[in-house]
């Protein structure tokens, strides 16, 4: 089987890049770029060049692990994005010049970010990468990450490392500010984005923080796409189906959306061609997205990993778990002051019909990790507003006993639950404290001051409902505590 290259690619008959990729330069310097990156804001750029030309070209940098530089240095940094619908349809997307790895060579990373040609620097690094306090949205100056950093910033690890090692260098070098694009799901993540990057830069030379103040832009983002991890059989079905291999391919449903803020400090490509949506203010988008889509994608998997379902498609199938879901996002919308002539309504059914997509397999592990870092924008901001409008927030009780369940590492037919998050130690330690009294867990739980903050501790009332839920899970399962829940709505 022929694995996808240039010389292979006018041999197929899909849609694919119709630039010259030899005119391409390093414009992009991308942080993280996994699966979501390569079906979003690559596929972005990709049509960009295609109807506006252009030589944005992406140098796509792996913080962690060489995977997908194995994956797409054999394709010369080509590979396919697999939408799932109705219809499958494939699209090869060229805008990816090559991989870098950071813990290979980090030089090459921050060499890269000190090219002229460089105008952007995107980041889809998950919510942990910025090794910020989830509760503060600060620099989280005692990560191992950040004080290895602070000791030797030529050779960083963390993705805040390698942005102020890299505009170190562009400004030792008297070149242009360039603008850092945060595309992670956080909330002011432009904001985050800068605070991290100033605090850090303000740990290794104050003239350089001084001038990333004055001079980098930092614009905020909300990012929207659906994109599962891919599988072996999704290689293989590509193949067998298309007639090439691609050891790169990402999987995602048709829907994309990106909304940025209108705040650049040097040129970037004419995403609005593309679809993007570029704003004044990206907050309203960004919030409403959080706290609905990922807000109910979260319930969706603590709930339905418990229940045994494997995928996000599954628990839809459980016409109990659609109730909850719908009923969590009414609260929730009830907490958003919607973008300007956007139906809030339509979108809640949008996202409904987008869980029910039989195409994508979600899976509801992939979604749970990283809980510490996701369930204060996703939850807790919702819960704080709420209580501020007067609003019934037990969806939200419901749900935190559900992921506190999760956490305790043993699901309901008696299997190991593999907990992947940055406090998953602190966090298990607090669930392997319970001893029946169900109340005092979740003290201990509101109390963990990473997460919840120091007003969480003080919800009496969220708190014994979120002892009488977790109690609920406990002894009937979660299935028959779903349908207690929406028993006691429809007694109300």
């Amino acid at each position: 089987m022929q694995r996808l290259s240039t010389k292979h690619l006018p041999t197929l008959a899909l849609d694919k890049p119709r630039y010259n990729r030899a005119h391409l330069k390093p414009g992009i310097v991308h942080l993280g770029i996994g699966a979501f990156h390569r079906a979003h804001q690559a596929v972005y750029t990709d049509t960009v060049l295609n109807t506006c030309g252009g030589d944005w070209g992406i140098i796509g940098c792996s913080l962690r692990s060489a995977a997908v530089k194995h994956q797409l240095q054999p394709q010369d940094g080509l590979y396919t994005v697999l939408e799932r619908g109705v219809e499958n349809t494939p699209r090869i997307i060229g805008s990816v010049l090559d991989v870098l790895v950071g813990p290979e060579n980090p030089s090459a990373i921050i060499d890269v970010i000190a090219l002229p040609s460089v105008k952007l620097i995107t980041l889809t690094i998950t919510e942990k990468g910025y090794c910020h306090l989830p509760a503060t949205g600060q620099l989280n100056l005692a990560h191992p990450d950040i004080q290895q950093d602070i000791h030797n910033i030529n050779a960083p690890i963390s993705a805040p490392g390698f942005i102020v090692a890299g505009l170190l260098k562009r400004f030792n070098q008297q070149l242009d500010p360039i603008s850092i694009v945060s595309c992670d799901n956080l909330p002011h993540n432009g904001a985050v984005a800068r605070a991290v990057v100033v605090e850090l830069a303000e740990q290794i030379n104050p003239q350089l923080a001084a001038w990333i103040k004055r001079s980098i832009a930092f614009p905020g983002t909300m990012v929207d796409r659906i994109v599962p991890a891919t599988t072996a059989a999704d290689i293989k079905a590509l193949a067998e189906h298309y007639g090439y291999s691609d050891d790169g391919l990402v999987v995602a449903e048709p829907f994309s959306q990106w909304v940025i803020e209108d705040q650049f400090a040097n040129e970037r490509p004419a995403w609005e061609s593309a679809g993007a949506l570029i704003v004044k203010d990206v907050a309203a988008y960004e919030t409403m997205k959080l706290r609905l889509l990922n807000g109910s994608h979260s319930i969706l998997a603590y709930a339905g990993f418990l229940a045994g379902y494997e995928t996000i498609y599954q628990v839809m199938q459980d016409q109990h778990f659609v109730a909850l879901t719908r009923h969590f996002m009414a609260v929730a919308a009830s907490t958003l002051k919607a973008p300007e002539q956007f139906d809030l309504t339509a979108y809640q059914e949008q996202l409904i019909q987008r869980f029910c997509n039989p195409g994508l397999q979600h899976r509801t592990g992939q979604i749970a990790m990283d809980g510490s870092q996701k369930i204060p924008q996703r939850w807790l901001n919702s819960v704080r507003d709420g209580q501020t409008l007067g609003l019934d927030t037990d969806i939200f009780a419901f749900a935190l006993a559900a992921w506190l369940r999760y956490l305790q590492g043993v699901d309901e037919r008696g299997h190991s639950i593999g907990i992947s998050d940055p406090l998953a130690e602190p966090l298990q330690a607090i669930a392997a404290t319970f001893c029946g009294d169900y109340s005092a867990l979740v003290r201990k739980f509101f109390a963990f001051e990473a997460v919840f903050g120091l007003d969480m501790r003080e919800q009496n009332g969220l708190i014994e409902r979120t002892a009488y839920w977790l109690e609920s899970i406990h002894q009937q399962g979660i299935k028959k505590a779903v349908a207690a829940f929406l028993d006691r709505l429809l007694n109300k």
